[in-house]
């Protein structure tokens, strides 16, 4: 006998995503009409034959989110993907998470399985580079999409994206650097083509420029090893350095251990402050200060978004950014 055509098969014939299929069965105006044309051409020509029945049924089942980060191995983004997960659940969702370990190629295979496997939206902090490969299919599907906490697509129309006021952030913890009398403050990690450290620097920099200082720049991966190298090199090549402004937490608890085996006291000898606030900064010994960026609201908040979305067609505003600030403890205050 031979076998009935399914939705893969339409799929395939009209040379676009499963997903993009079941729009135009539902007749969403979201497909373009030259693509619900194609469609509709192949499902005549394959004969297929839409079992709205067993479509109803399946659309009474709990609704999929896909979440794609860029690195799960980091707590800030742990705890985002986990606040997210939960406020979702709470709405009778299920997420489908996928860490793209900063691989663009990886990441664009995800999201290819993601659409294939039918999820009603998607949330993504991307990896860093081309983002044509990751965006294209969803806005030829029409899935609902957020970017959070790094945007690497611009049509924000299709994609909106919502972060934090890193700029503020980074001034506050810098005045209050110079508040407390320091010299020279380094600002420790991150590439420097990338937006977002071009983000964390830009408070930095402007914070200096009023008191009259000159920056010190040490940029470098955004991770622990990196941190306890920098605070050797800090010591060996800029010794009238007393101060550092990290990219984020990880950085400033690896400059945390290596300055005690540099035998220096942080929060006299060198006062020290990361960005992110994860829970680890109030566990460390000293406490590190740090620029405080509220993830669990955060995450709640892109959930609100993203089911406003969904369930009334309210796309969220191009851009915004949430409110940081800084967390003053010993690291930079001193006992």
């Amino acid at each position: 006998m031979k076998r009935r055509p399914t939705i893969t098969d339409v799929a395939a014939r009209a040379g676009v995503s499963k997903s993009t299929v079941s729009l135009v069965l539902q007749g969403s105006p979201q497909v373009r009409a030259e693509t619900a044309n194609l469609v509709r051409d192949a499902m005549r020509e394959l004969g297929y034959v839409y079992n709205r029945a067993a479509a109803t049924l399946r659309g009474s089942s709990v609704g999929l989110v896909g979440l794609v980060i860029n690195d799960l191995r980091n707590p800030f983004f742990t705890e985002f993907a986990a606040s997210l997960q939960m406020a979702l659940a709470a709405a009778g969702y299920a997420t489908v998470i996928s860490n793209s370990d900063e691989n663009t190629a990886l990441q664009a295979k995800l999201m290819g399985s993601m659409i294939e496997h039918g999820v009603d939206a998607v949330v993504i902090c991307p990896a860093h580079g081309e983002a044509g490969a990751t965006f294209d299919p969803l806005a030829r599907a029409g899935i609902p999409t957020l970017q959070v906490l790094r945007k690497m697509d611009e049509r924000t129309d299709l994609f909106p994206f919502s972060s934090f006021d890193y700029a503020h952030g980074s001034a506050e913890a810098t005045r209050h650097l110079i508040g407390l009398g320091t010299r020279r403050i380094a600002f420790v990690g991150g590439q420097d083509e990338r937006s977002i450290t071009q983000e964390r620097m830009a408070g930095y920099s402007a914070a200096l420029a009023e008191a009259g200082m000159e920056p010190l720049r040490l940029p470098g991966r955004t991770s622990r090893a990196f941190g306890l190298e920098a605070a050797r090199r800090i010591r060996a090549e800029h010794p009238d350095c007393d101060a550092a402004l990290c990219f984020n937490d990880l950085v400033a608890l690896g400059m945390l251990a290596g300055l005690a085996r540099e035998g220096v006291v942080v929060g006299s000898d060198m006062r020290l402050i990361g960005f992110d606030d994860i829970e680890e900064c109030a566990l460390s010994w000293p406490q590190l200060s740090s620029v405080s960026c509220d993830i669990a609201v955060f995450a709640r908040d892109t959930a609100a978004a993203l089911l406003g979305w969904l369930s009334d067609g309210q796309i969220p505003p191009p851009e915004q950014r949430a409110a940081v600030h800084l967390v003053p403890r010993a690291s930079s205050l001193g006992n």
